[in-house]
């Protein structure tokens, strides 16, 4: 079997609510999803996701190579860009191929990757992650109510700028997660929109009010001394790394102690999740992935023996894509599908998802220009006023 070439295509996923975080919201409710199809000389086809705008680059690394030589394949592409760096987009470009590599590996076994890795149970544990910082209150409630129906037990609330705001809205949730569990496990992700300070006195007035399972990403993801100093004055684990782009930016973490939980992208790959992973169980520390539209690190998720839960940030998947996935006891059910269990119909998408999405002016990929240096908490577009609560049901 060789690869022989591929097809870049694109879909959206429409989330039926405005997404976001301290650092904006979209302006629409729909995101767009870039997927990849690698061909074969033997008609398989593997699916990748997630931006891949250098593929043009990278595929001579694999062209014409058999794919089950994945892991090899890896190294190779990483050796292909040695010069001019991995990061970056180049390194979701790799991810988005060694995705569809994995996904004709397991495909060519006939089997599910979860089986293929080694896993021994379907069942992925998850936390709800609704990218909720747009909702009102109502909508927050609502929201999180729909994850307690598939009986998540765990949630994960952005925020950070606005004690006021954010105190009565972690509440929220852990109320709602509260039918499932009587002390359900509540998160909260700042998005690197701290400095040191505010970090400490913002997760301790927190911790004032209710127990913090995590914060997540309190400070840049490269201050290493800055975060294992924050791990002393914090009684909440310390969670980070879903932007790392390679083990030579884990490494520093680790080596300084800054981590309590080490977070992955799906974006970035199978083959470096699985490395992260084995690094971080080397440290005694957990891992956990960071969402992606139809979740296909779960299937690596349920293979490593340091897996603490898995992001899910919505109940239904992208456009086009039959995703051989359920939700349900709090986490991810993976199927029986060979391959990564994704089925493309490209009759309800559009090529070219190798083509740069023109970025809104604002929104949670645009870092504000006062972040981290705000006194107060000057109201502006992305406040969102609070609302009367209704009884949850």
């Amino acid at each position: 079997m060789k690869i022989t070439g591929y097809r870049s295509l694109s879909t959206v996923h429409d989330w039926g609510r405005l997404t976001g975080d301290v650092n904006g919201v979209q302006s629409v409710e729909t995101t767009p999803v870039p997927v990849l199809i690698l061909e074969t000389d033997v008609g398989l086809e593997g699916v990748g996701l997630g931006a891949h705008g250098d593929v043009a680059r990278v595929f001579p690394a694999v062209d014409g190579e058999d794919p089950r030589s994945v892991v090899a394949l890896y190294d190779r592409m990483l050796a292909w860009v040695f010069k001019t760096g991995h990061s970056g987009s180049v390194f979701g470009t790799i991810g988005a191929i060694d995705m569809a590599l994995w996904d004709l590996k397991a495909k060519a076994a006939g089997e599910p990757l979860w089986r293929m890795l080694g896993a021994r149970e379907r069942f992925v544990p998850g936390y709800a992650s609704g990218l909720e910082y747009g909702l009102t209150d109502q909508e927050l409630a609502d929201l999180y109510g729909r994850f307690a129906d598939r009986g998540f037990k765990a949630g994960k609330l952005k925020g950070g700028r606005d004690l006021d705001r954010d105190l009565p809205r972690l509440e929220i949730v852990r109320d709602v997660l509260s039918r499932n569990s009587r002390r359900p496990a509540i998160m909260f992700d700042a998005n690197e929109s701290w400095n040191h300070a505010q970090a400490a006195r913002y997760v301790a007035a927190i911790e004032a009010r209710l127990d913090l399972t995590w914060v997540e990403e309190p400070l840049r993801r490269w201050d290493a001394a800055g975060l294992a100093a924050l791990r002393g004055k914090v009684r909440a684990a310390i969670a980070s790394g879903e932007n790392l782009t390679g083990l030579e930016q884990y490494r520093p973490l680790l080596d300084a102690g800054a981590l309590d939980i080490v977070q992955v992208g799906n974006v970035w790959g199978i083959t470096h999740f699985l490395r992260v992973a084995t690094l971080a169980h080397g440290h005694d520390l957990p891992v956990s992935p960071v969402a992606f539209n139809a979740n296909p690190i779960a299937h690596a998720a349920a293979a490593v023996p340091n897996l603490l839960t898995h992001e899910v940030q919505d109940l239904h998947f992208p456009v086009g894509l039959d995703v051989d996935q359920e939700f349900d006891d709090g986490g991810i059910i993976l199927g029986d599908r060979p391959g990564i269990g994704i089925l493309v119909d490209e009759s309800r998408m559009s090529a070219g998802g190798t083509d740069a999405v023109v970025a809104a002016a604002n929104g949670p990929h645009v870092r504000p220009g006062r972040a981290a240096l705000r006194l107060v908490a000057e109201p502006d577009v992305i406040d969102v006023p609070a609302v009367p609560l209704r009884p949850v049901s």
